[in-house]
């Protein structure tokens, strides 16, 4: 079937994506070179600052989140795909206000590449200050004492939220990278899917499921997470998911957690909030609190049916930062 999608050129997708969001959002942001989204205020900046790369074909992540409170500098691939580390480099030492950068990268293969890559030629800049934090909180495709196994998900815009905030409030680059790490320990998601998305450039299929088939565990760009099974109720899918995510996570009665439901693409509001319904129910039973959450769509994989389901152990800390003041186009508060 003939892939429908209203683009141009599609060498051109990433470019022009990218002038369009930075048209539409230039109170917040300005597109620079190497396909870099700089949050306005950056020049102003007295604190540790955020840099973050990832491949575009994912919207509003990851370029949604630049802004004050988030997300100084995104460092832009094209679709799917990894920014190369000389953007990486060029970004950081941008971002650099003699109060260090903290540097957050997604784990897939291309983007933890280009991260290593980065660290390595930063060691040559004297006057750059930068930490790295991880995040890898897919628990379909590894078990938590191989962690560094993990795919990265949804869970990398919280975290943006939570050391952004950090920042803002002019915590050390040790102490923002601390923050930002035990947020990141602390987390997982799983995802499932009932249709696959296209590759908005070829037309090729991510994945392709049964008419009466979904996917728990699959990842970002269609990889197999070893859950395809019948088509389940959102009840029932509720269930196998909210007891996954406890059970990794270990939550016991009268721990308080934060709950997103991402929707990938192609699910709607309504199919959400029925799921968001359930797990509310579910862990109200256990005796686990629900005290930070948010349904929607942060990290989308083109028209993808499904959703990511993420949680976090939350502490009054994190529940602070989470909470505090930002400014950027896909998340305000």
């Amino acid at each position: 079937m003939k892939m429908k999608k209203f683009i141009n050129d599609p060498a051109n997708l990433t470019t022009e994506l990218l002038e369009g969001f930075a048209l539409a959002n230039q109170d917040l942001v300005r597109l620079e070179e190497d396909n870099t989204v700089v949050n306005k205020a950056l020049d102003q900046a007295d604190r540790v600052t955020i840099v973050t790369q990832g491949g575009s074909g994912h919207e509003p992540a990851i370029s949604g989140f630049v802004g004050e409170g988030m997300i100084d500098i995104s460092v832009v691939g094209d679709i799917f795909a990894a920014p190369g580390p000389q953007a990486c480099v060029n970004a950081i030492k941008k971002a650099e206000k003699g109060k260090g950068v903290l540097y957050i990268v997604l784990n897939h293969a291309g983007d933890m590449l280009t991260g290593n890559l980065t660290m390595k030629q930063l060691k040559k800049e004297k006057d750059v200050r930068c930490v790295k934090v991880v995040t890898q909180e897919d628990i379909a495709n590894a078990p938590r004492e191989n962690a560094d196994d993990r795919r990265g998900l949804v869970g990398c815009i919280p975290t943006y939220k939570i050391a952004g905030a950090a920042a803002a409030e002019g915590k050390s680059l040790e102490e923002v990278a601390e923050v930002a790490q035990r947020f990141a320990d602390n987390m997982a998601t799983l995802a499932v899917a009932v249709r696959g998305a296209t590759h908005p450039a070829t037309g090729s299929p991510l994945a392709e499921l049964g008419e009466d088939e979904m996917e728990i565990g699959m990842g970002q760009h269609g990889e197999g997470g070893g859950g395809r099974q019948t088509m389940k109720s959102a009840d029932e899918t509720a269930e196998i998911m909210i007891n996954g995510l406890i059970n990794d996570l270990s939550i016991k009665e009268g721990e308080k957690v934060m709950l997103i439901l991402n929707g990938t693409g192609a699910t709607t509001l309504m199919e959400l909030f029925i799921v968001y319904r359930k797990c509310e129910a579910l862990l109200k039973e256990k005796g686990i609190e629900i005290v930070a959450n948010h349904v929607g769509e942060l990290l989308t994989v083109q028209e993808q049916a499904g959703f990511q389901m993420f949680m976090a152990r939350m502490d009054d800390e994190l529940l602070h930062y989470w909470n505090a003041p930002c400014n950027t186009p896909y998340m305000k508060k």
